[in-house]
């Protein structure tokens, strides 16, 4: 259970509910290990904890709202734990390229082995607003989440915007 980061690692960006008008995006994103974890068991039930996590992310092949690309980004979520699935949601601060802010939630459902996660499912991203060009700016999507190397994760994330 104290291995909850590589989990929250993957929770990053949100329903693929079709959204009215909406202009397409697409990126791909490598999110690296938890620079910050901590993980505290349920008294009285074994195999059962919360987590809280933060990654730093990095847009291999960014996506664009309006003109501006996506640069990289920081994810802190929760997970509830429970033996080896877990539920997790969070927030995700995206910097793009002119130094803007985008504002996401996420949530997603993972099961784990040996502590690390397995499988990733039903990852959704919502897009909920921003700063400057992205103040008024909303979407969602969806994100498959591969896991790499060296604790790291790889999301392959679609959506729309408007």
């Amino acid at each position: 259970m104290t291995k909850s980061g590589p989990l929250l690692a993957v929770s990053l960006l949100f329903p693929a509910v079709a959204f009215a008008q909406g202009t397409k995006m697409a990126g791909t994103i490598v999110c690296d290990p938890p620079a910050q974890e901590t993980a505290l068991p349920v008294a009285g039930r074994p195999d059962h904890a919360y987590a809280v996590s933060q990654v730093k992310c990095t847009w291999t092949k960014p996506w664009q709202i309006g003109s501006v690309a996506a640069k990289e980004g920081v994810g802190t979520g929760i997970a509830q734990i429970s033996g080896n699935s877990s539920q997790s949601s969070g927030t995700y601060v995206d910097t793009m390229a002119n130094g803007d802010k985008a504002y996401y939630k996420y949530e997603f459902s993972a099961t784990m082995k040996d502590g690390k996660p397995e499988k990733i499912s039903n990852h959704k991203w919502e897009l909920i607003g921003g700063t400057g060009k992205l103040a008024t700016s909303k979407g969602r999507g969806t994100c498959i989440v591969t896991p790499q190397a060296e604790g790291r994760f790889l999301y392959e994330c679609q959506g729309e915007y408007k």
